[in-house]
């Protein structure tokens, strides 16, 4: 028989809210990806052909560029190239202008820039103890027929970056070293060939969208015997008609399916880069001068 001052019928009393840790102090949750989108997908085929690409051809190692090279890229003199999938015309129309249409129907294709956005060994943040921004905009003036069931639903574009070499025939965003955001869904996508995760909304045509790129110091500057593998913290922004209204840090907390963040972390040269698919005309504006978003900084 139990003995003590305890009042009959009482059940001892538990102080939980010392053994149970506030959750309000936890990191966010992981964004859930998804396994397909909900508008359009690319056929195994070209996932699978893709996979073999990347496991063919590692990523180019980071280069110096001469000082005229990175003059080039400072006054947005850039051109673009295009893969052997894309059908339409594209041309400059002014320095660090582009404007183009591909063809209705055309399959999955991509335009990067002929030059990176972003050079390791001299953009890295380690080498020059500031911040680097990389940032570009993309018009959307229309959407004809896509390239599977001939709807306007079908085509669309993305925005992103992407490390070289790349397959050609692939958005930016679905394979290692790239990342985007695109039209048809306003999905994200990073290193991820399935469905990306929830972002934004689908763009609409007239629109103006933007997406960037800042390149940190890690919060605890490292030291001389500092881990050699320490990458540059990354935060990722996006912009419509000029607003910033959404982004994320590269090192979010990510689920198991995730694709990872190889080539991103400020270790390798990064393009910026345009998927399209099926009919679009657009404009590519990488001068200043031109956004509709302005930088608080000069880059």
């Amino acid at each position: 028989m139990a003995t003590g001052n305890r009042t009959p019928g009482l059940l001892p009393y538990h102080n939980w809210q010392e053994t149970v840790p506030d959750t309000a102090t936890f990191p966010p949750p992981p964004v859930a990806g998804l396994f397909c989108s909900s508008t359009g997908n690319a056929s195994c085929g070209d996932a699978e052909r893709a996979h073999e690409f990347c496991e063919e051809f590692p990523l180019y190692l980071p280069v110096k560029p001469s000082d005229a090279m990175y003059s080039f890229v400072r006054r947005y003199d850039l051109s673009p190239s295009q893969s052997p999938e894309f059908c339409g015309d594209i041309s400059v129309v002014d320095q660090g202008r582009w404007r183009g249409s591909t063809n209705d129907g055309n399959g999955d294709c991509l335009l990067t820039t002929n030059l990176p956005l972003y050079f390791s060994m001299k953009d890295s943040p380690f080498l020059t103890k500031t911040s680097k921004t990389i940032y570009f905009e993309v018009r959307l003036i229309g959407i004809r027929a896509g390239p599977v069931t001939q709807s306007t639903d079908d085509s669309g574009f993305s925005i992103g970056f992407v490390a070289q070499p790349y397959p050609s025939w692939r958005s930016p965003g679905w394979e290692r070293g790239s990342l985007g955001v695109f039209s048809d869904d306003g999905c994200r996508f990073v290193n991820d060939s399935w469905g990306g995760k929830n972002f934004t909304s689908k763009f609409r045509i007239g629109e103006t969208v933007g997406l960037g790129m800042t390149f940190h110091l890690p919060i605890k500057v490292p030291s001389a015997s500092a881990n050699e593998d320490e990458k540059a913290n990354v935060d990722v922004f996006f912009t419509r008609d000029g607003r910033k209204v959404g982004g994320w840090n590269l090192y979010e907390e990510l689920d198991v399916e995730s694709g990872g963040i190889e080539g991103l972390r400020g270790d390798f040269d990064l393009y910026g880069a345009v998927g399209l698919f099926g009919g679009v005309d657009f404009e590519v504006l990488f001068d200043p001068a031109v956004w509709l978003w302005t930088p608080r900084d000069c880059f």
